[in-house]
């Protein structure tokens, strides 16, 4: 039986996106089993009646977890598994770890290319559009709707999944990485200390002011009962800032461009980040947030946390909640975090948060070089099918999973690994879905992957914000690129700049006028008009 996934629209013109990755609405929904699994079309085709190439050559990005075990995707058990069931030998090209943009540029500049071409796409230095008038990589809409049954289900049930991923030309230029349920779209938000917050009759904040007085406890109560005052009641930075809009999202805004209601506005220059400013600047006054977080890079940021000091920061249910769960509790048994919601300005508002769209630009290119495009178009296409599915988003059923009750659950090879690999290493062997490829990403691998409740409930009320101003993958044109990448690096570079001075003091908020004065003379203008006419373009894809 068919089950249509049950993905809210993304487009940016919607009035509200209730969201996402870390767990929308918080309740899965019923077991789903392999014959449920997205994109299965009744009577897909089997893998013995499709010409699949015999070889091709891929070029992907070694993803760390993969690299920690092996040198090539040859030897993970999916790729491997398609080798038999397709007959296709693979030879995957990875280029250096740290050189894979410089390496990706070189490649096109030379000409010189694979059949397939696995990469973050808009972070290309041209179009799409404009690969594609060069000869580098092909148009797909035709050979997917001829080759590729499986994805054009996939498109046909998800009609905002079409759009994401279609250019402004009206080009599908990859076979795209979607992210296939909300409980996908959500990863990072506030976290606290719950049994600092439990030692102090304090319950998680909602509201600006419901954190200060949370921090002021923090700072004033001491909270690590270590008879100093020695806790860091938050840790700013700008980088999450930029991830997931805390603080600044009560106000409605965000500190980069944002859509509001179909017209595009660049936060640091509203009114409302002067408030968000003074706020944070009188936090950092009265010792609320971490004196020294401009220069605390992620090992310091580990050693506040280990080290019993800090009391909140934003981060992620995995590489935070679970990771610090494990570092600490040896030596604090009772640590533990709670995911905070995003927090209003008053009780009852829907403040911004961090959101992912179902399609970010990831996904495999076919080149203008490779010899037989219909048949690398079926190979890849199997893995938006029933098998394929379950292939690259679980591994290999009796071995790195098992199914109960129609659920893939991981075994222990994945879970408690017993050459010790952490789960991410040891899913890696076996499947690609801790990462991304041409696939679409399973629930159900995250509902495994959240191995403690405090990530699942830290998911679900991050989830609650409000998303409707994300902005959605617009693509610039290479003049718009041209005119406003320059004008955009130093707006950046100066804004970052700025927020420090703001917030230490060192620049009276009284300044902000002169501050805002400065970007627009910088050209910020230029760079709206620009991303406006780029949003309406999108607005206006079929």
């Amino acid at each position: 039986m068919v089950r249509k996934m049950k993905v809210l629209t993304t487009t940016v013109v919607a009035a509200s996106l209730l969201t996402v990755l870390a767990a929308c609405g918080g309740k899965g929904e019923p077991n789903q089993g392999a014959n449920n699994a997205p994109g299965n079309a009744a009577g897909t085709t089997n893998p013995a009646d499709v010409k699949y190439p015999d070889s091709l050559t891929y070029w992907v990005s070694l993803n760390p977890n993969a690299a920690a075990t092996m040198k090539s995707y040859n030897e993970i058990a999916a790729y491997k598994e398609l080798e038999k069931r397709t007959g296709t030998k693979v030879e995957f090209q990875h280029p250096p770890a740290g050189q894979e943009k410089d390496q990706f540029n070189l490649m096109l500049a030379s000409g010189k290319l694979p059949d397939v071409i696995e990469y973050t796409w808009n972070a290309a230095p041209k179009g799409a559009d404009s690969l594609i008038k060069e000869k580098r990589i092909i148009r797909l809409n035709e050979l997917i709707d001829k080759h590729a049954p499986n994805l054009s289900k996939v498109l046909k049930d998800n009609p905002e999944f079409r759009k994401l991923i279609t250019t402004d030309e009206g080009n599908i230029y990859v076979m795209p990485f979607l992210l296939g349920d909300e409980l996908l779209k959500v990863v990072h938000g506030p976290v606290l200390r719950k049994d600092w917050l439990d030692k102090l009759n304090l319950k998680v904040p909602t509201t600006i002011s419901e954190w200060e007085t949370v921090l002021t406890a923090f700072r004033d109560n001491d909270p690590n009962g270590n008879g100093k005052k020695d806790e860091i009641p938050y840790y700013f930075s700008i980088g999450d800032l930029d991830t997931n809009h805390l603080f600044v999202g009560a106000w409605g805004i965000t500190s980069d461009f944002y859509n509001e209601n179909g017209k595009i506005k660049y936060g640091p220059i509203e009114p409302q980040f002067k408030e968000f400013l003074a706020t944070m600047a009188k936090w950092y006054k009265e010792g609320l947030i971490d004196k020294d977080y401009a220069t605390t890079d992620s090992k310091l940021k580990d050693a506040k946390v280990t080290n019993n000091q800090l009391g909140s920061l934003s981060t992620y249910p995995g590489s935070g909640i679970s990771r610090y769960t494990s570092l600490v509790k040896p030596s604090t048994p009772g640590f533990q975090l709670v995911g905070a919601p995003y927090p209003g300005l008053k009780a009852g508002d829907k403040p911004l948060g961090q959101y992912t769209m179902p399609f970010t630009g990831i996904g495999a290119a076919i080149s203008a070089s490779a010899k037989n495009p219909e048949q690398i178009v079926k190979w890849l296409d199997y893995k938006y099918g029933q098998e394929g599915h379950m292939l690259f988003n679980f591994g290999i059923e009796g071995e790195s999973y098992k199914l109960e009750n129609g659920y893939p659950k991981y075994t222990d090879t994945i879970m408690n690994n017993p050459d010790k690999l952490p789960i991410t290493q040891a899913m890696a062997k076996y499947f690609i879905a801790s990462w991304s490829g041409p696939i679409v990403q399973d629930k159900r691998y995250i509902e495994q992957y959240f191995t403690m409740p405090e990530q699942r409930e830290a998911a679900q009320t991050w989830a609650k914000a409000e998303h409707s101003k994300q902005m959605p993958p617009i693509t610039l044109t290479a003049e718009e690129s041209s005119k406003t990448s320059s004008i955009m690096n130093d707006v950046k570079t100066y804004r970052d700049e700025m927020i420090n001075k703001f917030i230490m003091g060192s620049e009276p908020i009284e300044n902000f006028d002169k501050f805002v004065q400065t970007i627009k003379s910088m050209g910020i203008d230029e760079a709206i008009k620009a991303r406006q006419a780029a949003l309406d373009r999108f607005n206006n894809r079929k």
